[in-house]
């Protein structure tokens, strides 16, 4: 198993991308100044992008697994390896998601904690309802944690 960076042809990975973020101009929004790290694992198993937002904070913008490596601990790899890269180089490491009962655990056993929340963020944000685990997300759940 390796994880690299992504330097060209991000857009290759749109497939993936598009797992944790089903709107192109949202993930145009932070695709190009973002870096991306890719998990291969006799094939590519996931992907995360991170964005320096200031003040000693790094953030997750994306971060998805292959659904038939769901479970597999893959997601949790990557965290750790962003954690462990960024440490003494960023104080925080953040991501913002939907108030749903699939991600906000999966974030919490990760070590993230609720920080805050920008309401209306996907009803304001993207053409059309976003569903999870048969939630409508509403609100941006932000979580962080120290690194």
């Amino acid at each position: 198993m390796k994880i690299y960076e992504v330097v060209v042809n991000k857009r290759d990975y749109m497939d993936l991308l598009f797992l944790a973020d089903e709107q192109e101009d949202m993930i145009d929004k932070y695709l190009d100044k973002g870096t991306m790290y890719v998990l291969d694992d006799d094939g590519v198993k996931g992907e995360c992008v991170v964005t320096d937002e200031g003040n000693g904070v790094l953030e997750i913008k994306n971060i998805a697994v292959v659904p038939e490596s769901h479970g597999k601990g893959y997601g949790r790899l990557l965290i750790k390896f962003i954690s462990e890269k960024y440490a003494g180089k960023y104080m925080t490491l953040q991501v913002g998601t939907g108030d749903s009962p699939l991600t906000i655990p999966f974030y919490e056993k990760c070590g993230f904690r609720k920080h805050h929340k920008i309401k209306n963020f996907f009803l304001d944000n993207y053409d059309h309802p976003i569903i999870e685990e048969g939630v409508q997300l509403v609100d941006m759940v932000y979580l962080r944690k120290e690194i």
